[in-house]
């Protein structure tokens, strides 16, 4: 799933003086700098005379509202529940934990239903009695109440950094924490007057809306009208991919071909697709039910996982799609993260915004999409594309290769505050050396323009992040290091 979901995907080649929109459901799409939350006080939630739920912005409302302290005792918790629009709603929840003492850190709120709002709070918790305690006074006014506490974060916490997964299964509990559903579509969505066509959404979005860590992937039973889409687009881009793909791109997409039945006749399983990645670099998919906010699926990153779509476009207009569908990702995406360089690329960058302030995870999102999503790379004297928005857009695929967009050499320090448009092709692309150079590039960036006061690494043994805040822990890793090392210079003796 892309991280900008108001870019367009143009397969067809419009005018470029009206060119068509793309939502897009990949990583690409959720980047745009509109999914950012925005800080607000709380007087902006609860209203000047009328506090109710839609005093929250349509968006998502991020607000400050008291500092924690600093015990690293303390157990970074989140509860989320729904409450219907109507004055005095959420000043009853707010009520009820002031009693309790509870000093929030973060608001956020999203509509889940006509009349019905989602939100999460963030507060530490001196214990699991105290969370219990909160739970025990909210049930009777809210819906659908549930908590997760990440247990003790030790110097996280302390310096108040935002929360982030440390294990792949923390990644359940933003499963449901979506900007928008896959269920809904604007006014100008080519199916948006197509009732069996948005059950069809609305169903593949609930089946992702069940998964938990740990299970199959969901596998779908596409329909021949599915299937009949999804061949137009893939033989269309399939031709294209000879002259403009990257040689990466060109490389693995036969393989999947051979391993995970990529066709013009059939759609893949993200379940086989996600154990060839994972035997190739170690990453995986996970589905997702709609557009995560950037630091959600920037943190996925970290943990070598990418958030897939697996619904299609119209069938109206299969060259088209307003969003990130299963074309985008399968085709855009899959195939450069089985490519070891740009594997470790991108998880330089998930590992980049953990705990990292709002500031630089927008930052490091706009670095995402010059590169992951709209990236160019050099392969000797020629320019190749291996950003997923270009590699499923049979349009901007031409474009960009073409003299008329400026094209710079890529340095993380400039895209990170380049300026982009999400209506129409880019002015501007990036241009990297190799893949290899990029990762170095982003990890130099992050080591001098991330400000955290911790560390973070990660541990596939285990597939989880540990934070290196601790003499002990880091010295642990070194000697890690150092029995690799060893490994690795007997190695070279040996040769």
């Amino acid at each position: 799933m892309s991280l900008f979901r108001a870019s367009r995907i143009v397969l067809a080649s419009p005018s470029l003086a009206r060119p068509a929109a793309v939502r897009c459901a990949s990583p690409l799409w959720a980047l745009r700098p509109a999914a950012f939350p925005r800080l607000q006080p709380v007087s902006a939630l609860l209203g000047a005379t009328r506090s109710h739920a839609s005093a929250a912005p349509a968006t998502s409302a991020a607000t400050s509202v008291g500092a924690p302290g600093g015990n690293p005792a303390q157990l970074r918790t989140t509860i989320r529940f729904k409450i219907h629009d109507k004055i005095g709603a959420l000043t009853s929840v707010l009520d009820e934990l002031h009693k309790l003492n509870i000093s929030l850190t973060r608001i956020e709120s999203r509509p889940a239903a006509p009349g019905v709002y989602q939100f999460y709070l963030d507060f530490h918790a001196k214990d699991e009695a105290q969370i219990q305690s909160v739970c025990e006074e909210l049930k009777d006014v809210v819906q659908d109440l549930s908590a997760v506490s990440s247990g003790n974060v030790d110097l996280v916490a302390a310096q108040n950094a935002p929360w982030f997964p440390r294990k792949k299964s923390d990644m359940d509990t933003f499963a449901e924490k979506v900007m928008e559903y896959g269920d809904e579509l604007d006014a100008d969505h080519p199916g948006f007057t197509d009732p069996v066509y948005r059950e069809r959404r609305a169903e593949i979005t609930r089946i992702a809306k069940t998964y938990r860590y740990g299970q199959e992937l969901p596998r779908i039973k596409y329909t021949d009208k599915e299937i009949q889409t999804w061949g137009i687009v893939y033989n269309k881009l399939t031709k294209m991919y000879k002259t403009h793909a990257c040689r990466e791109h060109q490389y693995v997409l036969p393989l999947l071909e051979h391993n995970c039945a990529y066709a013009p006749d059939n759609i893949p399983q993200i379940e086989d697709v996600s154990r060839f990645m994972k035997e190739s670099t170690g990453w995986t998919l996970r589905p997702v039910m709609g557009l995560l906010s950037s630091r959600d699926f920037l943190n996925a990153l970290a943990f070598r996982v990418f958030h897939s779509t697996q619904y299609i476009r119209h069938h109206s207009q299969p060259l088209y799609t307003p969003e990130p569908d299963v074309c985008h990702e399968l085709l855009g995406h899959v195939p450069l993260y089985a490519d070891p360089d740009f594997a470790d690329f991108s998880q330089e960058i998930g590992l980049a915004s953990l705990g990292a302030s709002d500031d630089d995870v927008e930052k490091l999102a706009t670095i995402y999409w010059f590169t992951v999503e709209f990236g160019l790379c050099r392969e000797g004297d020629n320019i190749k594309a291996f950003g997923a928005g270009l590699l499923s857009s049979f349009g901007e695929l031409e474009y960009c290769l073409s003299d008329k967009p400026q094209k710079v050499p890529f340095d993380p320090k400039l895209a990170a505050t380049q300026k982009y448009p999400i209506t129409e092709y880019q002015p501007l692309y990036f241009v990297a050396n190799s893949f290899k150079e990029m990762k170095e590039q982003v990890r130099d960036y992050a080591a001098t323009h991330i400000h955290r006061p911790f560390a973070v690494r990660y541990n596939a043994l285990t597939e989880s992040v540990e934070v290196l805040d601790t003499k002990d822990k880091t010295l642990r890793y070194a000697q890690n290091l150092r029995a690799e090392l060893g490994r690795l210079i007997g190695a070279i003796e040996r040769m």
